[in-house]
């Protein structure tokens, strides 16, 4: 699975952001964590890429190194043509105004010994937005945007909200400097399921009254669903598969993609989930990845190639892009991990798009990790 190229990226004159083998690397003694591993994406304008898969995956740490924070180890991240890894000092900070991040923790990432109201203004004082009365209007404007009555709200302090509403302060203040592109890390995670929809709503409605652009990272694929115009799949610092929500949701073209989706749960008591669906084994160790693919020590299609050489991104669909030497759709690679039987409109079917008609047969680890 996880896998390397560049084949699912689009011109660059037509993206807003374009990140191309993206490295970061985190020192862990004499050895290093491998948390992001030559992942490429790319934006248009007015798009939402969803960025998902399960925890530890490099996602966050992906979105985080967009905006240099931390400073990725290798790799390009370009913002309008600029490239980002160049900049340091003032024109770093100039552009990171056009930059807004949505932390995961709504409660912790507001100070809790300000006002809101002050909160808010915070980064129209730092880079001198108008005069006091000028920012007091921006602050009632944002705060009435997300759904908060400014009279009440300016004069409280962050731990005198629910979590609902603390995400709401956090989103206006991603606003206020009217960016072009937010990167909201799993905002919703957080919150009850009632107060998600409301978040996902106000997302989606503040994108088009703002014109917008989204990377939203999540680990529900219900939820990237819902949001997303562009989905990519990450497993162990890597891409899996990228490309339409729909081709992506409605026929997967990877095992780890397709496990994912098996395990949305059914809001039925009288289902019961599917032993052969469930994903076994433990994450490996971003210490010590797996060599070849990265998902073959957990994938019922690994074969000896698996390990031994890396999936390259390529096209198996219309806007659809898998990293996989054995998909489930598409041409199955030299045959020796044949695709799942299709049916008569060429798709896998649904048991096989589950998580794969085959196990493994022991060939497809090389003694560093355990198969499925």
């Amino acid at each position: 699975m996880a896998g390397t190229g560049t084949a699912h990226l689009r011109p660059e004159d037509e993206t807003l952001l374009r990140v191309q083998d993206l490295v970061v690397e985190f020192p862990a003694g004499r050895r290093k964590v491998h948390a992001v591993s030559g992942v490429s994406i790319d934006v248009r304008r007015g798009e939402t890429l969803g960025l998902v898969g399960e925890s530890g995956c490099g996602k966050s740490t992906t979105g985080k190194a967009i905006i240099q924070l931390p400073r990725p180890t290798s790799g390009s991240v370009r913002f309008e043509g600029t490239e980002l890894t160049g900049l340091s000092g003032k024109k770093l900070r100039d552009v990171r105004t056009r930059l807004q991040l949505i932390f995961q923790d709504p409660i912790s990432s507001l100070n809790p010994r300000r006002k809101v109201g002050d909160i808010l203004a915070e980064p129209l004082r730092i880079w001198r937005r108008g005069d006091r009365s000028e920012q007091l209007a921006k602050v009632r404007e944002a705060l009435d945007a997300v759904g908060l009555d400014p009279d009440v709200a300016m004069d409280k302090r962050p731990h005198q909200f629910s979590g609902g509403q603390c995400q709401r302060i956090s989103i206006a203040r991603a606003l206020m400097l009217e960016p072009e592109l937010i990167i909201c890390d799993e905002p919703v995670s957080a919150l009850d399921v009632s107060v998600q929809a409301q978040i996902l709503n106000l997302l989606d409605d503040l994108k088009e009254r703002y014109d917008l652009t989204l990377v939203f990272i999540a680990h529900d694929l219900a939820v990237v669903r819902h949001v997303s115009t562009r989905v990519a799949v990450m497993y162990l610092g890597k891409l899996c598969e990228v490309g339409d929500p729909d081709a992506i949701y409605e026929s997967p073209a990877h095992p780890y993609t397709a496990a994912l989706l098996a395990s949305i749960p059914v809001p039925d008591p009288a289902v019961r989930p599917d032993d052969e669906d469930v994903l076994g084994g433990d994450l490996p160790s971003p210490l010590d990845p797996p060599s070849g693919c990265r998902f073959r020590t957990r994938c019922p299609r690994a074969r000896e190639r698996c390990a031994a050489e890396e999936p390259e991104m390529r096209a198996v669909g219309p806007d659809q892009f898998v990293a996989c030497h054995f998909p489930l759709v598409g041409e199955g690679g030299d045959g020796a991990g044949a695709p799942a039987a299709a049916d008569g409109d060429g798709h896998a079917d649904q048991s096989a798009r589950a998580a794969g008609s085959e196990r493994a047969d022991g060939d497809g680890s090389d003694g560093d990790g355990s198969d499925a």
